[in-house]
């Protein structure tokens, strides 16, 4: 594969006396998870590089979302066909989401034991975790499925549920961008463990307990979102900028300048301004058309752009202005929205979506192997190169 040079020389120079800061307070992590974690991560074999256990874990989550995605590609399956669907199917999302979990959460124990931390262990455990936020949330939609008169969500209620996972996932991060220090967010744990437990209640009790009525005529899927909707900006976004601002009348913050500080933000900021235009003014109603395969589209550019925050925020670099990614987004928005795409809306938006997920494959590998060639490492070994 074609090598690019991505991380810069400054960056380089970053990550070798990059030290990793995080705070987690979540007492589901703290009191109940963390001591099951201490207890399996003596059980991996001390030659497993943890890289492997990081990379394996999202490899189940894609491999979960694949197989719903052949039974369900759009989103239907749940309420006009709950039978096609196999039961088996549900069983094996709760066990990947469990197993992908539970390697996310051992890989930096199983890393200090075995005395191999290093930052690309870091970027590529954040790294993965980006894309594969927005890979849960899709494989869990075929779970609640789209509108079925009063059960169900709507495909734009999809996307914006999405955003707003994303937009909490990006806000940790840019917290740290400022104050240098990674504070967990609570919703993470909490969200794990209810998708588990949705996956295991819809095997147990079949796709029909997402279409009656809860309590007061509000069924599970309205649930769902307004607990997501609280975790993630009535808990979240407040604790993000209350830890900003104490880091600010501490004078710890690493940013000298509002704009400095803000500026991470631009890109997701002018990425979800497109998105919401392209879905609210498509001629051919893109997002109803396509709707898994939109919001894959959004997970990966919005993966590329985080991946890019995280190198910075390690290395203590400025962010880029604006990702190049826009620009390209900006031109199909603008040309599709427009009509100037015609009946060709759907083939440019296929073909686009095929080019940034390339686009982010490519930068994750040439990143990886950079900085492995930069630390003398293996990525998915212990031995040294």
């Amino acid at each position: 594969m074609w090598q690019r040079q991505y991380v810069t020389a400054q960056q380089l120079a970053g990550f070798r006396h990059y030290k990793y800061s995080a705070v987690d307070t979540n007492p589901l992590s703290v009191h109940i998870m963390q001591p099951l974690w201490d207890r399996i991560v003596k059980i991996v074999p001390l030659w497993i590089a943890p890289n492997l256990l990081t990379f394996i874990g999202f490899l189940m989550i894609l491999i979960n979302f694949f197989i719903l995605s052949f039974y369900d590609w759009d989103y239907t399956a749940s309420a006009s066909s709950p039978g096609l669907i196999p039961t088996w199917v549900w069983v094996f999302g709760g066990f990947v989401t469990f197993c992908a979990y539970t390697l996310d959460s051992i890989d930096g124990k199983h890393a200090r034991r075995t005395q191999s931390s290093t930052p690309l262990g870091e970027l590529f455990d954040h790294g993965l975790d980006s894309w594969a936020s927005s890979v849960l949330a899709l494989s869990f939609y075929s779970m609640c499925s789209r509108t079925n008169r009063k059960s169900g969500s709507t495909v734009f209620t999809m996307y914006l549920a999405l955003s707003v996972i994303l937009l909490n996932f990006m806000f940790s991060h840019w917290e740290k961008y400022n104050t240098g220090v990674l504070f967990l967010p609570w919703g993470y744990d909490v969200s794990q463990v209810v998708l588990i437990g949705m996956y295991l209640l819809t095997a147990g009790l079949g796709v029909e307990v997402w279409q009656k009525p809860l309590i007061f005529d509000y069924y599970l899927t309205d649930t769902l979102i307004i607990l997501l909707i609280v975790c993630c900006i009535i808990l979240s976004l407040p604790q993000t900028l209350y830890n900003i601002y104490i880091a600010h009348r501490n004078k710890t913050l690493l940013k000298d300048s509002l704009y400095e500080g803000l500026l991470p933000l631009l890109s997701p900021t002018v990425l979800f301004i497109l998105f919401t235009i392209w879905v609210t003014h498509s001629p051919c109603e893109i997002l109803k058309k396509q709707t898994r395969l939109f919001l894959w589209m959004v997970g990966v550019i919005f993966a590329n752009i985080m991946c890019r925050m995280i190198i910075c925020q390690m290395t203590n670099t400025r962010s880029e202005v604006l990702h190049w990614l826009m620009g390209p987004l900006a031109v199909v928005v603008f040309t599709a929205t427009s009509g100037l795409q015609g009946r060709l809306e759907e083939p440019i938006f296929i073909g686009f979506t095929i080019f940034v997920t390339a686009a982010h494959i490519h930068y994750g590998y040439c990143v990886v192997k950079q900085l492995s060639k930069n630390f003398n490492i293996y990525t998915f070994s212990l031995k040294k190169s």
